[in-house]
């Protein structure tokens, strides 16, 4: 199969992939609408403190998963390794869409940072474990999963340059970068009012 069928296959693929929502999955497995719990925003931290910490890990895996998955398809799709790497990028993109805006779910879906987080793993994965390791200190010293979330937003540019990511794979990232600003839209106005909610769990 021709690359210029295979890549337009691998990108429905990692939609479709990132379309699983696993919040949503693990929440119906406790008999639960994670829609009509906490902040209704079907993602790990909202399962955190509507279900605790098993449930929740069990979303951040299959979420990252998600996009560690979309990114390998994209890379199998253009058939070649870098630099063409950027297809493992432009895939991991379209999972990140899946999970915010998933086909299965009426298009009401996460954040995207997790999911994001799996496409660094796949591509860069010294950043993605320094990112996460970020996230988790941020969150463990704040309370507050959101004020992680834009830490690492801020320094995953910095990161992929550092890890010598150029071209057309930077544009990518920076996509993803701008569908997850865009998905916390209503956390940064609530950060700025004060009124954001805490991880206690």
């Amino acid at each position: 199969m021709s690359t210029a069928l295979t890549i337009p296959l691998a990108l429905v693929a990692a939609y479709v992939v990132g379309s699983i929502d696993f919040a949503v999955i693990v929440a119906r497995m406790h008999g639960v609408d994670i829609h009509k719990e906490g902040s209704g925003n079907p993602g790990t931290s909202n399962v955190l403190r509507t279900l605790g910490r098993v449930p929740a890990g069990m979303v951040f895996i299959g979420d990252t998963l998600k996009g560690t998955v979309g990114a390998a398809m994209g890379m199998l799709g253009a058939g070649v390794p870098d630099p063409t790497i950027h297809w493992a990028f432009a895939a991991g993109l379209a999972a990140v869409i899946g999970h915010c805006y998933p086909v299965f779910h009426r298009f009401r879906g996460g954040k995207g940072v997790a999911t994001g987080g799996g496409v660094l793993l796949f591509t860069v994965p010294l950043a993605a474990i320094i990112e996460i390791a970020t996230w988790a200190l941020v969150v463990k010293l704040t309370k507050t999963a959101s004020i992680g979330s834009m830490v690492i937003v801020v320094i995953t540019i910095p990161m992929l340059i550092w890890q010598g990511v150029t071209g057309l794979a930077l544009v990518w990232a920076a996509l993803m970068i701008l569908v997850v600003l865009w998905r916390h839209r209503g956390n940064i106005r609530r950060m700025v009012s004060g009124s954001e909610e805490k991880v206690t769990t």
